[in-house]
């Protein structure tokens, strides 16, 4: 699996440790596998993966390894450490499955890398540096992460890194910011039949504010997308519905796109309000927004030349972007970080849908989380233990926050 090939006039790169990780995960996958088993058996949603913490905890400390469960004041985190001093990398695990379709999204499979790359590096670990495995709850709309960035479970990291499965292999996109913002809009009641001149429909201030929303659709960018549900129609067809409300999500993907989409998407709830003489209550962000994932470019060259003759990644094409958003986004903006994809369901198999979690129990996803704990763990040693790589990285994630903030000011 390690061989070296040839593309082009350069010798595909071997890493050094390359046999020795291979030789290490054989003997973790069956483990992993069960692992990724057990939780999409028992699937368990945002804040509520108590079972998913134990599992992954005990399999820790099979290897000796213990966990402080209850991490950064959040319940369902954890966080475990080998090594010592600087610096240090975290890789960080997901676990929590969406209702109703459990493991659609791939979070046990998720899991079962990273405890896979984390074991890795701790049986390869260099004489100094320290690797963290920080699990992380709540990704489906819970943004646990920013919860444990609040906290300091972030801080100092040279790197943070993990691994998301689907049905494609890429490493560059940068992913969707995205913000939730709710409506409740409050009319008059009256009969709808004997006396409707009394009212003020709020039902009628959702539909035009959905439609306002789909007639905008046509004038945003490409990348960008608002979508919602109505969650409160009213009570009954003959009461004019004096309460009405409803949920949308806001993306784009960068930060000064996110904030004016943002403002257009107000403007239609307010409008919405005053053609139908009712008052509109928005709430944005009662969740957390998602930030655009900040690809660091340095660190993501390492994790595809670290995989070259296991799996082949599309090369970065200008202003690349993923139709999902993530919490991963958050912790990049603060630290180096990499949300790579690596295919393990077949083609066309969408995330979040039910005919995806099947998938994750496939002998394609087996490899997946091999190979996505093998790039993982030697990118993690080779942050460790290249001064170089270090360098390049810490300029990379600089210039991109410089252009960050240049995006979110225009």
């Amino acid at each position: 699996m390690s061989t070296a090939l040839t593309t082009d006039d350069e010798l595909v790169h071997t890493h050094p440790l390359a046999a020795q990780a291979d030789q290490i995960l054989d003997e973790l996958t069956p483990r992993l596998r069960r692992l990724a088993d057990d939780l999409h058996d028992d699937p368990e949603i945002a804040y509520q993966e108590h079972r998913s913490v134990g599992r992954i905890v005990a399999l820790l400390s099979e290897y000796g390894i213990d966990a402080e469960v209850g991490a950064y004041g959040v319940p369902t985190a954890f966080r475990a450490r080998v090594g010592s001093g600087e610096p240090r990398v975290a890789i960080l695990a997901e676990y929590d499955a969406l209702p109703g379709i459990g493991h659609a999204c791939g979070h046990n499979l998720i899991a079962a890398s990273s405890v896979g790359a984390f074991l890795t590096a701790h049986r390869l670990l260099p004489t100094v540096g320290t690797v963290e495995l920080i699990g992380t709850p709540a990704e489906e709309g819970g943004a646990g992460k920013q919860r444990i960035l609040e906290a300091g479970g972030f801080d100092g990291l040279a790197a943070a890194l993990m691994v998301h499965p689907g049905s494609v292999t890429r490493v560059y996109g940068t992913g969707l910011g995205m913000r939730h913002v709710e409506v409740v809009y409050n009319g008059v009641e009256a009969h709808a039949s004997a006396a409707p001149q009394r009212g003020y429909n709020a039902l009628d201030a959702v539909v035009t504010a959905y439609q306002s929303i789909a007639q905008l659709r046509q004038h945003i960018l490409p990348s960008d997308r608002v979508h919602g549900i109505i969650t409160d129609g009213g009570q009954a067809p003959n009461i004019v519905p004096g309460r009405a409300a409803a949920h949308f999500y806001v993306r784009s993907a960068t930060l000064g796109g996110l904030a004016d989409l943002s403002d257009r998407v107000d403007a239609a709830l307010r409008g919405a309000a005053v053609s139908t003489g009712t008052e509109a209550q928005i709430e944005w962000d009662g969740s957390p927004a998602y930030l655009p994932v900040n690809v660091n470019t340095a660190l993501a060259d390492r994790f595809v030349r670290n995989l070259r003759g296991r799996r082949e990644f599309p090369p970065p094409t200008p202003g690349e972007v993923g139709g999902g958003s993530t919490d991963m986004g958050n912790v990049s903006h603060v630290v180096p970080a990499i949300h790579p994809n690596i295919a393990t369901a077949p083609p066309g198999v969408g995330g979040h849908s039910a005919a995806f979690t099947p998938t994750t129990l496939l002998p394609l996803a087996t490899q997946g989380i091999v190979d996505a704990a093998f790039g993982l763990a030697t990118t993690t040693l080779d942050v460790l233990t290249d001064a170089e790589l270090r360098t390049t990285i810490a300029a990379d994630f600089a210039l991109a926050s410089d252009r960050a903030a240049k995006e979110n000011r225009a």
